[in-house]
């Protein structure tokens, strides 16, 4: 079994940091440019893709959110002012 065939191992998409969420995406990426891989494999791998693209877009939004709270108090330095409400709600 090539390296590019071989299955990664299963993990909760959702608990990754983004970081190795980012990796794994863009190793999956590689696998399948690859054209080595068994149909059932690559709709695997796309399958986990999206998922973990999902959770990285997910990942980003939430640190977009975090960032646009902070705020300078008296003192200059930066707090994190709560969360409106019409923010939170984006259903």
């Amino acid at each position: 079994m090539s390296k590019a065939a071989k299955a990664p191992e299963p993990v909760k998409t959702e608990e990754l940091p983004f970081e190795d969420a980012l990796k794994r995406l863009e190793g999956i990426v590689e696998s399948m440019e690859s054209g080595d891989l068994p149909l059932e494999t690559l709709l695997t791998r796309f399958e986990e893709g999206t998922k973990l693209a999902t959770v990285c877009q997910a990942k980003l939004a939430a640190a977009e959110l975090k960032i646009q709270q902070l705020e300078k108090d008296s003192t200059g330095d930066l707090v994190l002012k709560p969360a409106s409400p019409d923010l939170t709600n984006e259903d």
